[in-house]
C-alpha cells in the first residue's frame, strides 16, 4: 500500500471522534449499506465526518487494505474500527452501539 494513503487515512480517523468511510455522502448515499449506517448514526444523534470513497479509487482501495476489511462502509469510533453495515446494525439492535459510544464519551439521543 502507498504509505501516503495509509498516513492520510490514519489522519482522517484520528481527526474526528466518529468517521464513516462510505459510498456517497450522508445527504446522498450511493448504496443501501452506507445509507443504513448513516440512518443509524443520525437516529442516535451522532455528529460524524464522512469520506466518499467513490471520489477517489486510491481511498476506496486504501481503506480496504488499511483494515483488511473487504467492504464499505467502514465505521471508526475514537480511531477504533467498528465494522461494516452488518456489524453496526447488529450492535445498534442490541443497544451495544449506544453503550459503546457513551463509554467513549460520545453523547447520543
Amino acid at each position: 500500500m502507498d504509505e501516503n494513503i495509509n498516513d492520510w487515512i490514519s489522519k482522517q480517523i484520528a481527526s474526528t471522534d466518529v468517521v464513516l468511510f462510505m459510498k456517497g455522502t450522508p445527504e446522498s448515499p450511493q448504496c443501501g449499506f452506507s445509507s443504513q449506517v448513516v440512518q443509524i448514526l443520525n437516529y442516535l444523534g451522532i455528529e460524524f465526518s464522512s469520506i466518499n470513497v467513490l471520489e477517489d479509487e486510491e481511498i476506496r482501495n486504501g481503506i480496504k487494505e488499511y483494515t483488511n476489511w473487504p467492504t464499505i462502509p467502514q465505521l471508526y469510533i475514537k480511531s477504533e474500527f467498528i465494522g461494516g453495515a452488518d456489524i453496526v446494525r447488529e450492535m445498534f439492535e442490541e443497544n451495544e452501539l449506544k453503550e459503546f459510544l457513551e463509554e467513549k464519551g460520545i453523547v447520543t439521543n
